[in-house]
């Protein structure tokens, strides 16, 4: 069904009172000029119509499942202003983002290859392929990479006036080619971790007419996040502002660029290890936000109950708890933890894991 705007409903009841007058007009021979008008307000119709953004069903630009292996970690923005905020009134974005990040765990998961698919069928347009995967973490590092921001990717045109751009793909992983015709589901190529890019994921801009469209609302949809939404995804994406990206153990304080290098993923660990840590990475935490963290030695004794209140939101959050190795041996077997995300009286994220120390 076709949504019609408020101008266009107009012309339509135009269109109706001008052929209704023609009709009774052709009783009285005055139709001439009536028929003129008749005419000039269908090709209006015809003209408003066709201006009506024609929605191709959108699917999922990622071969994963979300929730499970990849996540939504980017909205669009929806504010105007330096403020950003996404169709969910959450926090999920930042200040002109014009696309949706759809993201990987690490960049083991990458190196194995999580495919980019057409969204929809199209005609390849622009290709760039070769550039370096490589994270983000710096002004410096940003700077290296102006003009080629989107790293790998591509631009496809899917008709109607309707195209989406790629970007982020792994370095030589592109796989079509300007001027090729894809069908909807075609590989691209694989997500990646080039241009201006902190994290491995795929980026993707959908415009119709030249202009980014948010897909969780459509186009033509007003400013903020209270608003009616026309989504052209072609089956329902959840919102979720706020989950688990990693959790494991480590025998040393982790950081970022440890984690999304992939790295402590054992589930196997020295019982003679200075220290072992239990930690979690999230996305979309927010002030005043909840965690609690239990860690449990092989015979069941509660070594850790720790709950923190955390004090500022953070796009990603990396937080862990664990006990040192004060002795010549942490005492070998499996050692359990678990972890909990709530906002208010709402479960946000659970998470239970185990590692042998032996």
């Amino acid at each position: 069904m076709i949504l019609l705007s408020k101008k266009y409903i107009a012309t339509i009841l135009l269109t109706v009172g001008l052929t209704i007058l023609y009709s009774c007009a052709k009783n009285t021979g005055v139709s001439a000029p009536i028929a003129e008008a008749n005419s000039i307000a269908q090709r209006l119709v015809s003209t408003a119509v066709a201006q009506q953004p024609n929605n191709p069903k959108f699917g999922q630009p990622i071969g994963c499942t979300l929730g499970k292996d990849c996540f939504v970690m980017h909205y669009f923005d929806r504010d105007p202003s330096p403020a950003a905020v996404e169709f969910g009134c959450g926090r999920q974005t930042y200040d002109g983002h014009d696309g949706i990040d759809f993201a990987i765990p690490d960049a083991k998961a990458m190196a194995k290859g999580v495919p980019v698919i057409a969204s929809a069928a199209g005609k390849v347009l622009r290709v760039r392929d070769g550039v370096v995967d490589r994270r983000l973490q710096n002004q410096t590092d940003k700077a290296n990479v102006a003009g080629t921001e989107c790293g790998n990717g591509m631009v496809i045109d899917h008709g109607a006036g309707w195209e989406a751009q790629y970007c982020h793909l792994r370095q030589n992983s592109v796989v079509v080619k300007p001027g090729m015709q894809v069908e909807k589901g075609t590989v691209l190529g694989m997500v990646g971790n080039s241009g201006k890019a902190s994290f491995p994921h795929v980026h993707v801009t959908f415009r119709y007419q030249g202009k980014p469209v948010d897909p969780f609302v459509g186009p033509d949809a007003k400013l903020g996040c209270n608003i009616a939404r026309n989504p052209i995804w072609d089956k329902p994406i959840d919102y979720i502002s706020t989950g688990l990206i990693r959790a494991g153990f480590a025998t040393k304080p982790p950081d970022q660029n440890a984690i999304w290098a992939g790295e402590f993923s054992e589930t196997k660990l020295p019982a003679k290890s200075s220290a072992l840590l239990f930690w979690v990475q999230s996305y979309g935490v927010l002030k005043g936000d909840r965690e609690q963290y239990k860690l449990f030695a092989p015979n069941g004794q509660t070594i850790a109950d720790q709950t923190s209140e955390i004090k500022a939101p953070s796009r990603t959050w990396l937080s862990y708890i664990g006990k040192r190795n004060s002795t010549n041996s942490l005492t070998p077997g499996v050692w359990r933890a678990e972890y909990r995300l709530t906002r208010g009286d709402r479960v946000l994220s659970e998470v239970k894991r185990e590692v042998e120390l032996r």
